[in-house]
Formats: structure tokens, C-alpha cells, sequence
């Protein structure tokens, strides 16, 4: 069977003005063959789109969605996009000012009970409706061309009809004093005024993403032959050696090679207190350095780094739908039709009952102002990038919708036990072997040298100490969840846990190493088929931060359990003096994975926390997957949501932010439905003029985005 790749490219949209529009983009878009996915977001007005390549083209793509009626073109660089948003605020602001210099001559007189001349009124309202107005007739075009229905087609009829009206009075009847040009007028302003608000505060919402694509400078110090010169950060390349100046943001990421200074994350990771770092370190573009200069060889450039893949993780959760979203949309699909068969009715309605049909025709504008959808299509789209912006400033990782989603609902947390609640740097504390002492050390650093498992680092660290020189072992074979072989000088080794080497037929007996397991170390075991030569014994620190983490989660009425491949002593001190009544121990990858999926089929909605290798499959099976900072790049990419810093503190911060985030979410879709639920009957009634409807429907999509943007005040518990 031929594999085909997928490719994920977004795209700009212009000409959105509701949730129609966007139920009508992503059906047209999603009726082209190799297109596996289309997630239109009304907040950014971009689209997120995978297609498989050899079946369509961004070009294609690009003229289905014109066809529909609205503008595409594959997404610019974000310092274009921040100059047109500049420009287009400039200009939204200019035309709104107009349009109310005119619309308020209209206006006075009602209040002040005089009436101005017809012709007057007609000079004032017909630049308001067909200059100021006319982005609602092209849009409506559009979408009656598409055969579809959207807020600017509402707004247009609506409008239309009052401003015809109106003209039949004037120039028919001569009536001077029936006129509605003022409605008509009015109407335009305010849902100019309401966009221009809803685009300010949009722009608002991305904030925190146009911080992170900030943060990388423009400049870098780069070595070439004897001296540093200057270049455009985005042409380093890989092993390029750059100079970090005091002070400076640091623009790649890469290792130290000379000097020492201390690194302010915070922006990348949300950890406050600057990290000391010297020769052999990692450091992070985006970063602050401190007061010392270094020189830094780079690792990674490009979408490879830790702040691009950052930006792109937020900015695919902003794209993608949570489930309630995707039913808001199929509400929305039908809302438009829905609308005007209501506004038809009640203008037959009131026009065939008593015969007027001037009322009966404001009221039918009335219900279509009223109900414009543009509020339930920025409700949730809103939210979610506040949320996430919010949450990725403080060093946590939203990679899916559907993770912020289920995780505040969560009901059961497990914890693997190495790096997540304690420190993940073990250290060699006791070993005895019946080999000499720098034999031993050498076997077991060459078995674990190609290793980042935090016991193998211990024990090379053990063996740097001890000045001890080593080579990488042959035919390394990793045994997961249990430990490695490997050939060293022509024989066959291998370093396990007692269990491993039992359950497989291996000598495994050792004393030491069933005493000090007593302590609560954990031990491991170097043996060949003719016996064991020596055991190994580890010791990891709790951090400091696990009591207060396990703590903050009981008062969340979480139920809290520990799973880890240590040995039973160890987890149950450690589960002991966390507060954690379950635990499981000797746990594979396998049995990590097999607990997990029996909490989900007990009906428990369950969030895994791991940084390992081995805790992949458990951070899949899980519900909500989370990786610990500094933890494998398999375990970041498998979690919907990774803390870019090892403080456990963040996962009752991760679940506070989503329980925030959807509660916001659930308000403005009341809000949302609540002005059209109460409206439309107020409007169809008489009890709301043209004027008021479009008052309140400009109101109902600002209150969104505010309640959203509220979201912004929320600060993580540790702070």
C-alpha cells in the first residue's frame, strides 16, 4: 500500500465576518480530494490545512476558498502581518470617525425632538451606506454567489431595507417625516465601531505569541576565521561558533564552549530565578544571558529550535477545535438561513395583520441585526488563545485543543517517579564489584556511555571523577525499563535491575544490593552468564517543590498514584512521604500503559506525567499526556501538554488554567446565545428598534472578546 505524506500549511483569511463564514470554509475546503483536515480560526482569521501534496496545492487551495467568497494566501512573516494589522487598525479607525461625524447629525435631532430635511438626511446616510457600508454588500455578494449566508449578508438586507424604505417615503410619498435613513445609518456605524473593537482586541489576544517570535534578536556575533562579525540571526548555521555579550538576547541554541555566565529562561521557560551556566551547558535562544560573556556553538537553527517549536506548538492548539467548537460551528452553518426565515416571517407577519407594512418591515430589520453570529463564532477561538498564550508565558505547552479540553475534567493523575518528583540526577553513592575498582567502573561507563538514561549519567559521572577512560561499548542492545549489554573487550555484559536479570535466567543474586534496596536506593547489577561481578547502588533527591505539587493536586480532589520501574522499597518510601496512597512498582513501559488504559476502561479520565523514553506509552494512553521539562524529545512529542521547566508546581497550575480557559469558554457561548435568544423575540416583538439591535449586537461581540481577555489577569499558584 502507498504511503503518502501529509503536509500542514496556513493560510490568511480575509473576508471572514462570523461563525458562517467559517463552517463555510472549512466545507468547501475540506470537499478537495487529498485534503485530510481544515481548522479555520475566526479570532487570528487564518487557517490551519493538511493536504496530502500530490493530490492538491496550496494554489488550489488558495482559489477554492476565493471561489467561496473570501481571500486566501499562504501565511506572510509575522513582522508583514504586524505592519498590515497597523495599517488596517489606521484605517478602520479613520473610516469609523467619518461614518460618525455623519451618523451624528442624524441622530441629534431625535433626541432634541426636531427633524432635520429629508434630502439632508439622505446626503448624510448615503456615504455611510454605500462607501462605509459597501465591505457589507461585497461580502454579501460573495456569499450569495456561494450560495451560502453570512453576518454581512444580514447586515446588508437589514440596512438596505431601511435605506429603501426610506428612499419609497421620500421620493414617492414626500414624507419627510417617516423616514429611517438614521437606522440605516446608525446600524453601519456601530458594527463599524464593534469590528474595530473586536480587531483591537484580537490583536490583543495573540499577544503572547508575538512576544515568544520577539524574542529571538535580530543580530548575531558570529566567528569567522579570527573575529566575531555581525550577521542576521536566521543565517547561523549548525556548528557556528556565536559570541553572547553581556546582557544580550541569546539568539541560538547550541553548548557552551568557553566561559560562564548566568541565564535568565524565564520567557522561555517560566522559571524566575536565573540558571548558572558554564562549559559543557546548553543554553536556549529566546534566553537572557547575565553578566558574563560566552561563546557558544550551535546545535540547532531554524523550526528546530526550542522557541520555534514553541511558537508552532501554540499556534497549532490555537488552530485546532475543541469538541464544543466543532458543535458551535454545525449551529452556525444553519444559523444564517434560520435568521432570515424568521425576519420574512415576522415581516409578513406583522405587514398581513395590520397592514402596515413600514413597521413591518423595521422589525424584520430589526431581528436581522440582531441576530448576527459574529459573537458565537469569537467565543471559543478567543479563549483558547488567551489561554494558551497565557499559559505558554509561564512554561506551559498546550499542544492540542483537545488536551486543554480534558484535562481540567481529569479525576486520576500518575506520576513517573524519576525527574517528575525527584530531581532526575541520581548520583553513584555506593558500589562493590569483585573486579578491581577501575575495571568495574570502566565496564559499566562503556556499557552506558551512548545513554541518557539519568542512571547511566551517574555512572559516568562516577567514572570522570575517578579519572577513569572508557570506550562505547559493541553491540549495545537497550533493555527497556530494565537496563543495557553490550560487548566490552570481547565479552558480553550486561547491566539490570535483579528483576530483569531473574525473570530472564541471569545470575541475580547479590546481598548488597538487596540491603541497600532495604535503605531505599536503587541498585542495578553487572553480570555475565558465569555470575554477578558487582552492584551498583543510586539515590535521587525529592524536590523540594513534590510535597507542595502532590498537595495543591489532593485539594484539586485529584487521586493522585505512583508508577515506576524502581524497586518496591524505594516507590513506597517515596509514595509515603509524598502523601501518595497508590503506587506501583517494577513497572515496565508496558505496565506503565496497561495501568493507565485500566483507569480509563473504570471510567477514569487519567493525566500521565513523564519525562523518559519508557513513559512514552503511558503519556499516549493516558488522556492528557504531560512531559516534564528537560525531559526526551519522545516523551515532549507524545504529551498534549509539556512543562518547559521541571517544577512539578506546574501540572495543578496546567489543570487551573484549563478549568479557567473553559469556563470562559462556556460564558461567552451563553452570552453568546443569550443576546440572540433574548433579542430575537424582543426585536420580532417591536420592543428593539433597528438602532438598538445594533447597539446590542455590537455589544455581544466585544463582551466576548473582553470576558476572553480576561483571562490574562491569571497568574500561576507558585507565583
Amino acid at each position: 500500500m502507498t504511503q503518502f505524506s501529509i503536509h500542514q500549511e496556513k493560510f490568511d483569511i480575509q473576508g471572514m465576518s462570523c461563525a458562517s463564514c467559517v463552517a463555510r470554509i472549512e466545507k468547501v475546503v475540506k470537499k478537495l480530494p487529498g485534503v485530510a483536515e481544515a481548522s479555520v480560526n475566526l479570532a487570528t482569521e487564518t487557517a490551519m490545512i493538511q493536504f496530502n501534496p500530490e493530490l492538491v496545492t496550496p494554489e488550489v487551495i488558495a482559489q477554492t476558498i476565493s471561489k467561496a467568497g473570501y481571500e486566501a494566501t499562504l501565511q506572510l512573516a509575522e513582522a508583514t502581518k504586524d505592519s498590515e494589522s497597523d495599517d488596517k487598525f489606521k484605517k478602520e479607525r479613520l473610516n469609523l470617525l467619518i461614518a460618525a461625524l455623519l451618523t451624528i447629525p442624524l441622530i441629534l435631532p431625535m433626541i432634541f425632538d426636531l427633524m432635520l430635511p429629508g434630502y439632508f438626511q439622505l446626503a448624510l446616510a448615503t456615504p455611510i451606506q454605500f462607501y462605509f457600508g459597501a465591505r457589507f454588500y461585497i461580502s454579501a455578494w460573495k456569499s450569495i454567489r456561494a450560495l451560502s449566508g453570512n453576518m454581512d449578508l444580514l447586515v446588508a438586507i437589514g440596512t438596505s431595507a431601511a435605506f429603501g424604505l426610506s428612499l419609497y417615503n421620500l421620493f414617492v410619498h414626500n414624507h419627510h417625516h417617516e423616514l429611517y435613513f438614521e437606522s440605516s445609518a446608525v446600524i453601519i456605524t456601530l458594527v463599524l465601531f464593534g469590528k474595530y473593537l473586536e480587531s483591537r482586541a484580537k490583536y490583543q489576544t495573540t499577544s503572547a505569541i508575538r512576544a515568544l517570535q520577539k524574542l529571538r534578536p535580530e543580530i548575531a556575533h558570529v566567528k569567522r576565521g579570527d573575529t566575531f562579525i555581525d550577521i542576521p540571526s536566521d543565517r547561523v548555521k549548525l556548528s557556528d561558533r556565536v559570541l553572547i555579550k553581556p546582557g544580550e538576547t541569546i539568539p541560538v541554541d547550541g553548548i557552551i564552549l568557553e566561559g560562564e555566565t548566568s541565564v535568565d529562561e524565564s520567557l522561555i521557560t517560566g522559571e524566575s530565578l536565573p540558571v548558572l551556566k558554564g562549559t559543557g551547558d546548553a543554553v536556549t535562544g529566546g534566553s537572557l544571558n547575565g553578566e558574563g560573556a560566552v561563546i557558544v556553538e550551535t546545535k540547532a537553527v531554524g523550526a528546530q529550535t526550542v522557541l520555534a517549536k514553541i511558537i508552532r506548538y501554540v499556534e497549532d492548539a490555537q488552530a485546532k477545535k475543541p469538541a464544543i467548537q466543532k458543535l458551535v460551528d454545525k449551529v452556525s452553518a444553519v444559523f444564517v438561513p434560520t435568521v432570515l426565515f424568521v425576519a420574512m416571517l415576522v415581516t409578513l407577519g406583522w405587514g398581513l395583520s395590520d397592514g402596515n407594512w413600514q413597521i413591518a418591515i423595521i422589525r424584520g430589520v430589526a431581528v436581522l441585526v440582531i441576530a448576527c453570529p459574529c459573537a458565537l463564532g469569537l467565543a471559543t477561538p478567543t479563549s483558547l488563545l488567551v489561554g494558551t498564550g497565557n499559559a505558554a508565558r509561564v512554561g506551559i505547552l498546550i499542544r492540542d485543543a483537545d488536551a486543554l479540553e480534558t484535562v481540567h475534567k481529569a479525576t486520576t493523575i500518575a506520576f513517573d517517579k524519576t525527574g517528575t518528583l525527584t530531581e532526575g540526577k541520581p548520583e553513584l553513592q555506593r558500589y562493590e564489584s569483585i573486579l578491581p575498582e577501575a575495571d568495574f567502573l570502566r565496564i559499566a561507563a562503556a556499557l552506558q556511555a551512548g545513554s541518557e538514561h539519568p542512571l547511566a549519567k551517574a555512572v559516568i559521572q562516577k567514572a570522570r571523577e575517578k579519572n577513569i577512560v572508557y570506550h562505547l561499548a559493541d553491540k549495545v542492545k537497550t533493555i527497556p525499563g530494565g537496563g543495557l549489554s553490550g560487548s566490552v573487550d570481547g565479552t558480553l555484559y550486561t547491566l539490570a535491575s535483579s528483576l530483569y536479570l531473574k525473570s530472564h535466567n541471569l545470575p541475580h543474586e547479590s546481598g548488597s544490593a538487596e540491603a541497600w534496596q532495604k535503605e531505599g536506593f536503587t541498585s542495578s547489577l553487572l553480570v555475565t552468564e558465569d555470575g554477578v561481578l558487582g552492584a551498583l547502588g543510586f539515590q535521587d533527591q525529592i524536590k523540594p517543590e513534590s510535597r507542595a505539587a502532590i498537595k495543591a493536586l489532593h485539594d484539586l480532589h485529584m487521586n493522585v498514584i505512583l508508577i515506576s520501574g524502581d524497586h518496591e522499597i524505594s516507590v513506597k518510601n517515596l509514595a509515603k512521604e509524598l502523601g501518595i496512597s497508590g503506587y506501583h512498582a517494577r513497572a515496565t513501559p508496558e505496565d506503565k500503559a496497561r495501568i493507565i488504559q485500566n483507569a480509563r476502561q473504570a471510567n477514569e479520565i487519567t493525566i500521565m506525567v513523564g519525562d523518559g523514553i519508557n513513559d512514552a506509552p503511558a503519556l499516549a494512553a493516558a488522556d492528557v499526556g504531560m512531559a516534564m521539562g528537560g525531559g526526551t524529545d519522545v516523551a515532549m512529542q507524545t504529551a498534549g501538554i509539556t512543562l518547559m521547566n521541571s517544577n512539578p508546581l506546574l501540572i495543578a497550575d496546567a489543570i487551573d488554567i484549563s478549568k479557567r480557559t473553559y469556563a470562559k469558554i462556556k460564558q461567552n457561548l451563553f452570552w453568546a446565545f443569550f443576546y440572540n435568544v433574548i433579542g430575537i423575540p424582543l426585536a420580532a416583538f417591536g420592543f428593539l428598534s433597528p438602532m438598538l439591535a445594533g447597539a446590542a449586537m455590537a455589544l455581544s461581540s466585544v463582551s466576548v472578546v473582553g470576558n476572553s481577555l480576561l483571562l490574562k489577569r491569571w497568574r500561576p499558584r507558585r507565583v
